[in-house]
């Protein structure tokens, strides 16, 4: 086949397929023109997760009807003043973004320049259409309107509205975040979902993320051979259950980069749990000759001339910040909830010949306490202990993880084996049995429903609102039962019966944190073994709970009948045990 010309309509659409990938792509390249057109307020309509209605409006200098032409022609821009691209600062160059657009919607340029008449121009899927005049005041509105309707190819590849909203509000908080000199407002389908006015820097990333992110963050400026780096992180003690909430910015362009990744894990790697994520802004301002922007259409990604010693001061500024910290937390009070250990397998019975002192576990009681029958025991529970109930004096016997004889930093409960010490970590054991517990439960069916006197409102994002209304059935399993309420909250009416008291509302907002890290490609069951392990972990007794010494008997019996029990759902251990040989070689014995 010999080689020729590809038409200028097909060459748009393949321009078009690079930079316009769903409407989420179209919108931030027209907030990115707004931005460096010199806007102060940008505001955004959506229809239909953008599918049906794009809009941009700015403040910004506008343009004339000469320049609205030339601003829909290919390789045509007004950001590139000489040949010198790496020393471009505005957010776009290439001049294609405009014209790929209008190739593959219904397009409406409103442009009007300070002291003169406003312009309008139409393009239907790259047919110009009419043009002529336009009222509006000075700056510039852009309307996309069935986005690929003329490219069902392209359109049927596309995800839900509600998919593609979600889309559209992530590259919004993005850009509103390396502008926090700009107002921003975003409706959807007539409601307004967004709405930030100028502020600082960390004001504005924790309007965005989170609010509690102003009292827990820690901000972060450091300069280093030129390179400046600043922003917000979150104490190693203000997580979440999914790496959602990280950013990065260059030159106060958003981008994605593995530095960050690796920069967070070697920073964070001794100051939190695996399966939590710090919340983190980032904003690196780098010198032009040492950053190579044009390596992506949608220039998502940058590449550094020199990507280590980057590295090193994301990791450096990090850890920096989280040193200074010092003894600040952001833990949250713990409720008093009680704590009843029970085995729904054989209770675990005392071999023949046991003292005559010593008490029998009693699934059904949870108690140790010779002579105290099974609802005194139920009494027992129903406050926490604020010190040892009793002496630990129940004679040894052959238990695998022996009798408790104490605790230690109110966190690690130290038995007597026949064999040698037994230390365990109270949390983690209690953080296996429960999971093991709902998960039996749940492939039973059993898990019972608590119903809350007063329905809790959980306020949310509307995108995470979404996925837990759309997973309600799949949390029903597991006894939580929630309702939508309103675009962006929902109703919990009823909790899981075998968690007792705990803080739900902290359990919903990380399960919304892991649905949108799943999304749909696990498989069920993946999914709702993840979600049983969250409410393991918000349930279990934490570490800085006294417990009494029958509490801590019946939490080693139990452990000694549950499968799995010598780990935590994280893969930590859950006990550790020094012989008898190993303790006499610690004192010089052997």
């Amino acid at each position: 086949m010999s080689i020729r010309r590809l038409p200028s309509h097909l060459v748009d659409r393949i321009a078009a397929g690079e930079v316009v990938e769903r409407p989420a792509s179209a919108l931030k390249e027209l907030v990115e023109n707004s931005l460096d057109a010199g806007a102060t307020t940008v505001e955004i309509r959506l229809s239909g997760g953008g599918l049906d209605l794009v809009e941009v409006s700015d403040d910004g200098s506008g343009m004339s009807p000469a320049d609205m032409a030339l601003a829909i022609e290919r390789h045509a821009t007004s950001k590139l003043p000489d040949e010198r691209i790496e020393a471009v600062a505005s957010f776009g160059f290439r001049g294609e973004a405009l014209p790929s657009i209008a190739s593959v919607a219904r397009f409406t340029l409103d442009s009007r320049c300070r002291g003169q008449d406003g312009w309008r121009l139409e393009i239907d899927h790259g047919i110009r259409i009419g043009e002529g005049p336009a009222a509006l005041p000075p700056g510039t509105r852009v309307r996309v309107e069935q986005l690929f309707g003329k490219v069902p190819a392209r359109r049927k590849f596309l995800r839900s509205p509600r998919a593609e909203y979600a889309a559209c509000l992530d590259a919004v908080r993005r850009l509103a975040m390396a502008r926090p000199d700009v107002a921003f407002t975003l409706e959807h389908d007539g409601r307004r979902t967004l709405s930030v006015r100028p502020a600082g820097l960390p004001q504005r990333v924790a309007e965005l993320l989170d609010p509690s992110l102003a009292d827990h963050g820690l901000p972060i400026d450091l300069d280093r051979n030129g390179v400046r780096l600043g922003g917000v992180v979150s104490l190693p003690t203000f997580t979440r259950g999914a790496a959602d909430q990280q950013f990065l910015f260059v030159n106060r362009r958003p981008v994605k980069d593995r530095l960050l990744v690796g920069a967070l894990r070697a920073a964070y790697q001794d100051l939190i749990a695996r399966d939590r994520h710090p919340i983190v802004a980032l904003f690196l301002e780098v010198p032009g000759a040492e950053l190579d922007i044009n390596v992506h259409p949608a220039k998502t990604e940058v590449r550094f001339a020199d990507p280590q010693g980057i590295r090193g001061l994301l990791v450096g500024g990090l850890r920096s910040a989280l040193d200074q910290a010092g003894h600040r937390s952001a833990a949250r009070a713990q409720a008093a909830a009680p704590v009843r250990w029970t085995s729904e397998l054989e209770a675990y019975s005392p071999p023949p010949g046991a003292g005559a002192g010593f008490p029998v576990y009693d699934p059904a009681a949870t108690d140790y306490r010779e002579g105290v029958g099974v609802n005194e025991a139920r009494s027992l529970f129903t406050a926490p202990p604020s010190a040892r109930a009793e002496p630990a004096s129940a004679p040894v016997l052959d238990h695998p993880l022996g009798v408790a004889r104490g605790q230690v930093a109110a966190t690690y409960i130290v038995a007597e084996a026949q064999d040698g010490l037994v230390i365990v970590d109270q949390h983690a054991a209690h953080e296996r049995l429960v999971l093991e517990r709902l998960k039996r439960a749940a492939g039973d069916g059993e898990v019972i429903a608590q119903a809350l006197l007063l329905p809790l409102v959980v306020e949310l994002d509307e995108p995470d609102a979404d996925r837990l209304e759309d997973a309600s059935a799949e949390l029903a399993a597991y006894g939580l039962e929630l309702e939508r309420f309103g675009p962006a909250a929902v109703l919990v009416r009823a909790t899981p019966a075998p968690l007792g008291t705990f803080d739900v509302a902290a359990l919903v907002r990380d399960l919304a944190a892991e649905l949108a890290e799943l999304g749909g490609a696990q498989a069920l069951k993946a999914r709702l073994e993840l979600l049983a392990a969250t409410f393991a972990c918000h349930h279990s007794v934490r570490a800085g709970r006294i417990l009494s010494v029958a509490e801590m008997n019946a939490l080693l019996r139990e452990m000694e009948v549950t499968p799995h029990s010598g780990h935590c759902n994280h893969g930590r251990p859950t006990w550790v045990k020094l012989a008898h040989e190993d303790i006499e070689r610690l004192f010089g014995r052997r």
